[in-house]
């Protein structure tokens, strides 16, 4: 196993001393990588994405074992003049189906061509293990962006999707690794590329008895399968002088090339899905004004231009950077804001990115839990050691939507949140936090938020706070306690039902920005499951004054305290005399 540790394969590549820990916000989530570029890189360089194994991360491959190798790779890189990123995952693991990582390969590739001018002819991808059953994954989502794709010891059973192009795909691994599953794996490919099933079979592969090389190629240009099998190897990367991982992974992308003449653009502004929910009597309301901002190169040209559309409408023509348009009191509803960059070649290239403003009396947040392993758009969630911020996926544990599959269930998705720590306010989520790209404005009147609340694992019913507070300066206007009647269990397949729903009332005094806020107890792996939440306007402000300096509202002849709840004028600790008026408009 320490083997598999210097499966630093590419990291090989490096002077890994000199790497360093990068850091880059995808989707609302701080992620990191480590990066290595050697010295006199120059331009329109290559770039080269390794993912690590489950359980592992980038610095355990990169300093395992390399310093003291046989056969050293930094000449690899620093002669092929070459970037090498190597990403970490998610608690050490990649979402292998979604597209959270994607997103975040995405990133690094923007990143590092805006930072050392790397070719996007020239991108490859490759993974270990789980990295490998990620590099599977992107086939189908990035072969637009990706040249060549390398997957050790990591077999799928994704298939080519309808359209792709003819994929270059090496695969090596060893036959105490579970090997009968790699044949299966990589049929879908060679078929879709088009080229003869039978393989050219190449044994004491560089002169090493343990390897054979398998190579099945493209009957359509730009496609090829090969197989490095290695004898009686395990779960580990191969490092014998004549085959090194790192070597092969190298000799076989470096042929392939995009060969990219159209142009690339993307949205840095606004955040995709961002959101705004007002709560208001009248539908004029005054919306933020949106500022769009598009990033846009040609690799073989100029960017003539750049079109801002909101849906089928031009509202924008740029023909020089920085591609910025700012829209001025944007309408309510969604609005679906495209860039079209066009190069001096004619040849254009398309960005989305959508934008939500809804004004309404209510709005059912549970509709929005939908995806298993996502943190929903708007909604934020800490457990006291890591916050996560909606919209991202691809998580296998700690908060989360959580998909139920038995039979008997109150509600088929529930958002999961917890309390790893025990301290207070530590374990909550909140929805309208600016992380998330939400924002929920209300005016002034009486809401009524319903919802249902189970334990997800505690048998001992453990309370939860519920807080309406103001965006700015997280003071609370109205809060209550809960305790579910239902712990599901720590099992999605186990069956829960009787949940009740719980109607919670408050009263807002003033236009503003706040937060829904759902807190566990204080207690360690106190948690709570959401999985119904709807909150509706009751009454607005017309007929409502609010009693300066006091507890309490009047309301068509009625007196209510701030939670909502009806009082009389002689309730003990009211404090309504001292010249203040209760008067009803």
């Amino acid at each position: 196993m320490k083997r598999l540790l210097s499966l630093l394969l590419l990291v090989a590549i490096c002077s890994i001393a000199s790497a360093q820990l990068q850091k880059l916000t995808v989707n609302g989530t701080e992620r990191t990588y480590l990066e290595y570029a050697p010295q006199k890189l120059g331009e329109n360089r290559p770039l080269f994405i390794f993912c690590h194994g489950y359980n592992q991360d980038a610095g355990w491959m990169m300093n395992n074992e390399f310093k003291n190798d046989k056969v050293s790779m930094e000449s690899v890189c620093d002669t092929a003049k070459f970037v090498v990123v190597f990403p970490n995952g998610i608690d050490r693991a990649w979402d292998v189906g979604g597209d959270r990582d994607i997103n975040f390969i995405k990133a690094i590739i923007e990143k590092m061509v805006k930072q050392y001018k790397i070719d996007r002819n020239r991108v490859y991808l490759g993974g270990f293990s789980m990295g490998g059953m990620l590099t599977y994954n992107a086939i189908n989502k990035m072969s637009d962006i990706i040249a060549a794709f390398v997957s050790c010891s990591g077999p799928s059973v994704v298939t080519p999707k309808a359209g792709l192009r003819p994929i270059p795909l090496m695969h090596i691994q060893g036959t105490a690794d579970n090997f009968g599953n790699v044949q299966p794996a990589l049929n879908p490919w060679i078929k879709h590329n088009g080229g003869s099933t039978t393989a050219k079979v190449i044994t004491n592969y560089n002169g090493f008895s343990g390897a054979t090389l398998h190579i099945w190629s493209s009957g359509k240009a730009g496609g090829e399968v090969q197989l490095i099998e290695l004898k009686d190897k395990g779960h580990w990367i191969c490092k014998e002088t004549q085959v090194y991982t790192g070597k092969e992974m190298w000799n076989f992308c470096k042929r392939f090339s995009l060969n990219f003449t159209a142009p690339s653009v993307s949205f840095t502004s606004p955040y995709p899905g961002t959101s705004h929910l007002f709560f208001s009597p009248t539908t004029s309301v005054t919306f933020p004004d949106i500022k769009l901002t598009a990033t846009a190169s040609d690799p073989n040209g100029k960017v003539a231009q750049v079109d801002f559309y909101d849906g089928s409408e031009l509202i924008a023509t740029l023909n020089k950077t920085p591609y910025t348009f700012t829209v001025e009191n944007p309408a309510a509803g969604e609005h679906i804001f495209k860039a079209i960059a066009t190069d001096n070649d004619g040849e254009t290239a398309e960005a989305k990115v959508v934008v939500n403003y809804k004004v309404g009396r209510s709005h059912m947040f549970h509709n929005d839990f939908t995806e298993g392993g996502s943190i929903p758009l708007g909604w934020t969630t800490y457990d006291g050691s890591e916050r996560r911020n909606g919209f991202s996926n691809g998580y296998s544990s700690g908060s989360r939507v959580l998909q139920f599959t038995s039979s008997t269930r109150d509600f088929e998705y529930g958002l999961y949140f917890r309390n790893q720590s025990g301290r207070q306010r530590a374990g909550y989520a909140k929805y309208g936090m600016a992380a998330s790209h939400s924002t929920l404005t209300l005016c002034p009147g009486k809401y009524m938020l319903r919802y249902k609340i189970c334990n997800w694992n505690n048998e001992e019913a453990a309370p939860l706070d519920i807080s309406i507070e103001k965006k700015t300066g997280g003071e609370a206007i109205a809060s209550t306690s809960y305790t579910p009647n239902v712990n599901i269990g720590n099992d999605v397949s186990k069956s829960f039902k009787g949940t009740r729903i719980i109607t919670f009332e408050f009263v807002i005094e003033e236009e503003d920005d706040y937060l829904l806020s759902f807190y566990t107890a204080d207690k360690v792996w106190a948690d709570g499951v959401i999985g119904y939440m709807m909150l509706a306007a009751k009454e607005y402000a017309s007929g409502i004054e609010i009693i300066h300096n006091s507890q309490c509202i009047m309301h068509k002849n009625a007196m209510y305290n701030l939670q909502g709840q009806r009082i009389n004028s002689m309730q003990k600790g009211l404090n309504i005399v001292g010249g203040n008026k209760i008067w009803v408009k």
